[in-house]
């Protein structure tokens, strides 16, 4: 295999010759083997440094402060690298030390290189497009590499926010197949009062809906970028009016609402937007972790459980017990949430971690919500297309659960007071009597006209107030 020499200010090493990165991402894959998993595999993190190298290229090139043949050969390169044409050239370990400058070269070697081939040049001959000089000019990692991370953040979230809004439809549409099926609802496990169990599904879609607010609301935080500040944000080496620039060429090659931090030194620091969406991430995780939590429990059984709903059977569910078939797709959610809940920690350690003018623990923060957003996003297709689909109810069983049930006494609170519906309650337990047995026809507290009238179907889940 040919090789080309490439330097840094530590010395020369060889390259291969078939690659479009450079010396510091070899840097980089040699001392961070740490979770495995590269940048390639967040394309949309990929397709941002594309965005964020052609709109500084152009701004350049606009301000003087950059030849205009280099800087359309970086913006070609750079479409190239959005259109995903080399995606498996970057090879960084998402959490890295040096505060992502790694994948901040990453880009900038791939760029500089691509572009150089499309002049007609030789990889690693810098002299008419340098990583540095070109590709970043104008920029640091501590702009750059956030700026980036925000652009691909805020499109993972349109992604993500069609999955949950599509797994809240699919609740919404159990509750319409579930509305004449009566049920026992629950508190802390034990009967409470009857309701429809169309209404516990349309609840579990309203329960989702809400995080989709709280995304939009994130999204807004995160569409403010720092670009232009540079190092610090004080805006070394940039041009005047170069941020300004930067950031409307931004929005007009991602389509984004990006908007320029009104304070450039706080903007390069600050993390606060990252522990927010983290926080709204993990909320919505314990959320659908609840939810699965009462589908596991709903269909336990299903001879000696709830059995009120039947989830699709996905696998055998025992290697010894035949007939065994377990709840695995609230299973995995639930461990999927977990993680989640467990990643809104890292974010929040890291941003607290920062020291003066630069969090470096960014990497690891981009690692923890990169993951979490795209866990939670296959976590939710697949409790909707491996689970709450298939779903389907025991009315029969359910119903007579309801009306075995000492609960529904408490309907009977307005006409014969809550002591004397506590004295049946408690008889009914001890005895295994009905409640409407010892009601209507033995204590005859009640006319079995006024039993019909408090327990139809519709008072029982949208009840009245009858005396």
């Amino acid at each position: 295999m040919s090789k080309r020499i490439e330097h840094d200010f530590l010395g020369e090493r060889e390259i291969p010759q078939d690659v479009y990165y450079g010396i510091q991402t070899l840097r980089a894959l040699e001392n961070f083997h740490i979770t495995g998993i590269p940048i390639k595999t967040e394309p949309k993190f990929v397709q941002a440094l594309g965005y964020v190298k052609k709109a500084a290229a152009i701004a350049n090139s606009e301000l003087g402060v950059l030849d205009k043949n280099i800087a359309d050969h970086i913006v070609k390169a750079a479409d190239r690298v959005i259109a995903g044409e080399f995606d498996d050239q970057f090879l960084s370990d998402l959490i890295q030390g040096g505060a992502g400058t790694s994948v901040n070269m990453n880009a900038n070697e791939v760029i500089a290189n691509v572009a150089l081939e499309m002049m007609g040049k030789a990889k690693g001959d810098y002299q008419f497009c340098h990583p540095n000089n070109h590709v970043n000019c104008s920029q640091s990692t501590n702009d750059a590499y956030p700026t980036a991370f925000r652009i691909a953040i805020y499109n993972k979230l349109i992604e993500y926010s069609k999955v949950l809004g599509d797994l809240a439809e699919s609740f919404e549409k159990k509750g319409n197949e579930f509305k004449e099926v009566l049920k026992m609802g629950r508190t802390q496990l034990q009967d409470a009062v009857p309701m429809s169990l169309g209404d516990e599904f349309k609840a579990f879609a309203t329960n989702i809906r809400e995080e989709l607010a709280r995304v939009a609301d994130s999204k807004q935080l995160i569409s403010e970028i720092n670009m232009g500040a540079t190092a610090i944000g004080t805006g070394v080496n940039a041009p005047k009016g170069y941020a300004e620039l930067v950031t409307k060429h931004l929005c007009d090659v991602t389509g984004l609402p990006l908007s320029l931090a009104g304070d450039l030194i706080e903007a390069t620091y600050d993390t606060g937007a990252y522990v927010q969406l983290s926080g709204v991430l993990k909320r919505t995780a314990v959320k659908i972790s609840k939810i699965c939590n009462d589908l596991r429990l709903l269909s336990s059984g299903p001879r000696c459980g709830l059995n009120e709903i039947n989830l699709p059977p996905m696998q055998p569910g025992s290697s010894i017990m035949p007939g065994k078939v377990n709840p695995v797709i609230p299973e995995v959610v639930n461990q999927t949430a977990y993680y989640v809940i467990g990643a809104d920690l890292t974010v929040t350690m890291a941003a607290e971690a920062g020291q003066l003018q630069l969090n470096v623990m960014e990497p690891v923060i981009s690692f923890a919500i990169f993951t979490s957003i795209t866990y939670l996003q296959h976590a939710c297709d697949t409790l909707r297309t491996k689970c709450v689909e298939g779903i389907t109810a025991n009315p029969e069983h359910t119903k007579q659960m309801v009306m075995q049930s000492i609960g529904i006494v408490t309907q009977l609170n307005p006409i014969i007071g809550y002591e004397q519906s506590a004295a049946i309650a408690r008889e009914a337990l001890e005895s295994g009597k009905s409640v409407h047995d010892l009601a209507v026809k033995e204590k005859k507290l009640i006319t079995q006209e006024k039993w019909d009238e408090i327990f139809t179907f519709k008072n029982m889940i949208h009840p009245t107030f009858i005396q």
